[in-house]
Parts: structure tokens; C-alpha cells; sequence
């Protein structure tokens, strides 16, 4: 059996051979994340199989649990260790070319270790560890979202470090005092016995971890950096941020909530949360005549939409809600990498500047209406069956409450569909001024994103694919006894 300790150490190890290769060549350099990404693609999918009939429990130090550093590599952590990667992969292949200024060599060792920094808070099992994997995510997103050097980045990138930073305070605070009520920072040995802790105290702690890590996940109201850090940084880096960090900051605060702490007493108030960060994101979108600033809102909305789905808690729900996160994932992957290219060519980030795009740039304009369709939700896109499955669930609980609720996200659907289809329309309907004619964006671009395309389409026709892999992913999440059993026998 592969060991899921290389999902970290190939990586990392990697990251810092990144200078060396750019000593000898930018370009030479410019490939390893993409082969970094490559191996925990082949990895994690390899892997995958074996975890839903059993998670793979990693024991480091020569101890046992819960006094080794452990790795738990279950249906759910290898699907988003896979998702990071194959996310890592494209983005990888597309910058390549893309990023050809600046600090080339420090960026791909940046982004590599970005990557390495979400997987492993996807795969951990100890709380100190999560605490270290999300810092590196962290302090890797800072820097890269300064990377052009303007004006604009370095301020969003000063915002995001001081909120991330307060974020960052809160979670260590609420793992220094979990530990001092359980005596463990082991995950499943925590959740054994957080059971016996004095319900105030217990309570506290994880507010003060759902807060520090609501800051990345962009919960309202802790998503203020959001939209100035995505619209300032590279399109690549936009990418990343909205289609896995953010998700995996959601991932960190749904496991802590479900699998460590058991808080089932929260979840109403995390379904409230979800539909009015849902809510915001969507109004927010709306009112942006910039395309990045608009892109990065729409983020917040289904950052909410998966929290709702989430916090129903119901096996349908939750696997719907992870859909949604793979949905959202590869969308706006190929939502960010077009519009870097329109960016480029139009030299402007207001929407008014992409008119007539549909002619003269018709591939990446192709992939922007699939990619923003399947946000909508329209057939036959990912984006549907994942939707269709969190509307149902939600309508199953058969209170008035929950019928309400999901009433206003669907009213924030139709919102959602009405900025992206004024791009839509922009981009195919409207003439613009006279101009010279844009090129289409290279094939170095076109050809990841059209391996994304691809992949929302064949999911939206056969969404039994995902959801076999899904429904124990959910269970993973949900089912603290069996995370338990898995790591501490």
C-alpha cells in the first residue's frame, strides 16, 4: 500500500528543490508545482478506493495513538487531498506561462507549499498539526497575493494578514484550551472525551476555533478580506484561493463542529449563518461592475450555500454539500483562469471591458458561460445534481423553518443567475467599441481549462460517479464513533 505520508513529505520536499531548479532555469522551475500536484493526484486517487472500505490510519513517531502525530486518511481527506491536487495540477499547468514577471522561482515555491499546507489539513488527525498545516496555507496565500507588487495587492494582502493573523490567534487559543480540558491534542482522543468536559468551557474552545477558522473559510461576517484579496491577486492565485482555500478552511470548521466536538446544539445556528452568508455573497455579487471583485463574492455565497447544506447534517445533505464544494471547485478554477487571459487582453477588470469577448476570444468565452451555468445551477451541468440534492434535503426536513430558508436561497440562485448571465450577455450580445481584435488565450491556457470543462460536464450527465464516492465521505464527516474507532481501535 501507498503511504499517505508522501500526500505531504513528495510535496514539501519539492517545494524546496524549486530554487535549485531555478538557479538552472525559470522555466525548469516553472514545472514542479505542476508535478508536485500530478503525484498526489496519482496518490490520493490511488488511494481513494482503499479508504472507503477502511481509513487509513498513520501513526508517526514510533507511538501509537493518541500520543503519535497521526494522519487519517479517509474517504473524505483523500477526496479533498485529490481535489487540492487536481485543482494544484491545473492551475499549475496554465501558470506555466502565465507568471512570466517578477519573482518567478519564490512563487512557485510559495504555491507548492500553499498546496502542501491545504493537504495537510485535509488529512491530519492532530489539532496542533491542523493548527501548522493552516498557518502554512496561510502565510503561502499573504505573500502570493502581494505577488504583483501594485498598490492594490500589497494593501489586500496587509488586510488579509491582519484578519488572517487575528483568526490565527483565536484558533491557537481555543487548541491551547481544548488540550487543557482533555489533555490531548490527538483529534479522535478528544472527541472521546470532550463528552465529560463542563459544557461552558467546551463551548468556548470551539467558538474561539470556528471563529479563527471561519476568518479562511470566509463566513460572514469574517470575510471581509475576501473580495480585495481575490480581485488583486494573479488569476492563478484567485483560482486557488476561492477553489480550495477557503473550502478548506469550511472542511476544518465542519470537522471540529461534527467529528471532535460533537456540537449538534449549533448546527440550526450554522444553518442560519450559512443562508445569510449565502444571502450576502449573492447582493454583494450583484452590485460589482468589476469581474475578479465580482467572482470573489460569488465565493461567499457558496461558501454559505455549502455551510447550510452541511449543517442540515443529514447524510443526503452533507453529501450534497460536498458536491457542492466540488461543483464550486472546478467552476470557479475555469471561471478565474478566463477571465485571466480576458483580463490580459482587454486590460481591464470591469465587466463593460469584456463585451464582444464571445467573438473575439470564443474558446475561453465557451468555458466562462459553462463554468458560470454550473454555479447557476443549470442542467447538464455539475452544478445541478449537487443543488437538486441540497434543495431536497433541506425540503425532507418537513419543518416550516426549513422550507423558508430554503426558499431565500433559492431567491439567492436567481440573483446569482442574473449577474452571471449580464457577463453572459456581455460577452456574446454586446459589440463594444471598435478595436483591435483580442487574441484567443494560448493553448498552455485552453487545455487545462477544458480538462475542468470537461469534468462539470460529465459529472452534471452522471453525478452517480461522485456521489458513490460522496455518501462515505459524508459518513467520514458525520460519524465521530467510527473516526474514533478508526484511530484509537
Amino acid at each position: 500500500m501507498v503511504n499517505p505520508v508522501l500526500l505531504l513529505a513528495v510535496p514539501l520536499g519539492l517545494a524546496f528543490c524549486v530554487p535549485l531548479f531555478g538557479m538552472a532555469s525559470r522555466r525548469a522551475a516553472s514545472f514542479v508545482p505542476a508535478i508536485a500536484a500530478l503525484f498526489n493526484v496519482v496518490v490520493a486517487i490511488r488511494l481513494l478506493p482503499e479508504a472507503i472500505e477502511e481509513p487509513i490510519v498513520v501513526c508517526l513517531g514510533g507511538f501509537s495513538a493518541p500520543f503519535s502525530i497521526v494522519l487519517f486518511a479517509g474517504p473524505l481527506g483523500l477526496l479533498l487531498a485529490a481535489l487540492v491536487a487536481l485543482a494544484g495540477f491545473v492551475i499549475a499547468i496554465y501558470a506555466v506561462r502565465y507568471i512570466d514577471t517578477g519573482a518567478i522561482t519564490k512563487y512557485h515555491t510559495l504555491y507548492v507549499l500553499l498546496l502542501v499546507g491545504a493537504t495537510g489539513v485535509v488529512l491530519t488527525g492532530d489539532i496542533f498539526n491542523l493548527f501548522v498545516f493552516f498557518e502554512i496555507l496561510c502565510i503561502s496565500s499573504y505573500a502570493l497575493v502581494a505577488y504583483l507588487g501594485d498598490r492594490g495587492g500589497l494593501e489586500a494582502s496587509a488586510k488579509y494578514l491582519i484578519q488572517g493573523a487575528v483568526g490565527s490567534g483565536l484558533l491557537l487559543l481555543g487548541i491551547g484550551m481544548v488540550y487543557g480540558l482533555t489533555g490531548t491534542l490527538n483529534m479522535a482522543g478528544i472527541a472521546e472525551r470532550i463528552g465529560a468536559v463542563p459544557s461552558v468551557p467546551a463551548l468556548v474552545s470551539l467558538a474561539l476555533i470556528v471563529v479563527g477558522l471561519g476568518v479562511e473559510a470566509a463566513i460572514f461576517p469574517l470575510n471581509a478580506w475576501l473580495p480585495d484579496a481575490h480581485s488583486s491577486a494573479p488569476s492563478t492565485i484567485s483560482a486557488i484561493l476561492s477553489g480550495i482555500a477557503i473550502e478548506v478552511g469550511l472542511y476544518a470548521v465542519a470537522r471540529m463542529v461534527f467529528t471532535v466536538f460533537g456540537a449538534t446544539d449549533m448546527l440550526f445556528f450554522l444553518v442560519f449563518l450559512g443562508v445569510l452568508t449565502v444571502l450576502v455573497g449573492e447582493l454583494c455579487a450583484l452590485a460589482q461592475s468589476n469581474i475578479k471583485r465580482m467572482l470573489a463574492y460569488s465565493s461567499i455565497g457558496q461558501i454559505g450555500l455549502i455551510l447550510f447544506a452541511v449543517s442540515l447534517a443529514s447524510s443526503e445533505a452533507v453529501a450534497g454539500g460536498l458536491f457542492q464544494l466540488i461543483s464550486h471547485t472546478l467552476s470557479k478554477v475555469v471561471l478565474f483562469l478566463a477571465v485571466g487571459y480576458m483580463i490580459l487582453r482587454s486590460g481591464s477588470k470591469e465587466i463593460s471591458s469584456l463585451e464582444g469577448m464571445g467573438q473575439q476570444m470564443p474558446l475561453t468565452s465557451l468555458a466562462f458561460a459553462v463554468a458560470a451555468f454550473s454555479l447557476v445551477g443549470l442542467p447538464p451541468f455539475a452544478g445541478f445534481p449537487s443543488k437538486f440534492m441540497i434543495v431536497r434535503a433541506a425540503v425532507a426536513e418537513q419543518e416550516v423553518i426549513f422550507l423558508v430558508l430554503v426558499a431565500v436561497v433559492l431567491v439567492a440562485t436567481v440573483i446569482e443567475g442574473a449577474y452571471f448571465f449580464r457577463v453572459v450577455q456581455s460577452l456574446y450580445f454586446k459589440r463594444g467599441e471598435k478595436q483591435a481584435v483580442r487574441q484567443e488565450a494560448p493553448s498552455s491556457a485552453l487545455i487545462p481549462i477544458f480538462v475542468v470543462v470537461v469534468l462539470i460536464i460529465v459529472f452534471g450527465f452522471y453525478p452517480d460517479a461522485v456521489v458513490r464516492v460522496l455518501e462515505p465521505a459524508a459518513s467520514d464527516l458525520v460519524r465521530s464513533t467510527d473516526y474514533i474507532r478508526s484511530v484509537l481501535g
